[in-house]
């Protein structure tokens, strides 16, 4: 089921999302409805609290339509462990829709996680684009945006787009 995406300006996005104690069905359920919203979208990695769940989850898929086998990852209680080096690349959120800028993130981390079935996941040393997907989805359960660690010229430019979606987001039930 494709579910409705929260936007920038709705508080959800800004709450620090509470713990998952057990992965239950009913949460695989939500994971799964969330991997269809994302794919719908065309992103890669969406964070509970961008549906207006204000849980610790997150969903993300880096392989492309061309690829032949799509590699999700569901991962609840999402924690970085380890994070190495430093590396700047430009960022989109689907809950910030039109709006692109550089952020600065740790180029190499390990991530814990639980998985699906509630076992206990560890990926060690990743980098590139999974890595930043990650780091920018753990953000969304922290109540950080992408938009919150752009530089002042680029807040600047995006400052028009950001208080339209403010004020467009005030008018949509929470």
């Amino acid at each position: 089921m494709v579910l409705p995406i929260y936007l920038y300006g709705q508080k959800v996005l800004r709450k620090r999302a509470t713990e998952v104690a057990k992965v239950t069905p009913a949460l695989t359920k939500l994971a799964e409805d969330m991997l269809e919203t994302m794919y719908k979208s065309a992103g890669i990695g969406l964070a509970a609290p961008q549906v207006g769940q204000s849980i610790r989850l997150i969903v993300v898929d880096i392989t492309s339509e061309e690829d032949e086998e799509r590699k999700p990852y569901l991962m609840f209680n999402p924690q970085v462990t380890v994070k190495k080096g430093a590396c700047t690349a430009e960022e989109g959120c689907l809950s910030v829709p039109g709006v692109w800028a550089d952020v600065e993130r740790p180029e190499t981390i390990t991530v814990e996680s639980l998985d699906k079935d509630g076992k206990r996941q560890v990926l060690r040393d990743i980098d590139g684009i999974l890595a930043r997907c990650i780091q920018h989805e753990i953000d969304h359960l922290d109540g950080v945006l992408f938009v919150d660690k752009i530089s002042a010229t680029d807040r600047t430019l995006n400052e028009s787009k950001l208080k339209k979606l403010s004020k467009d987001s005030k008018s949509v039930p929470a």
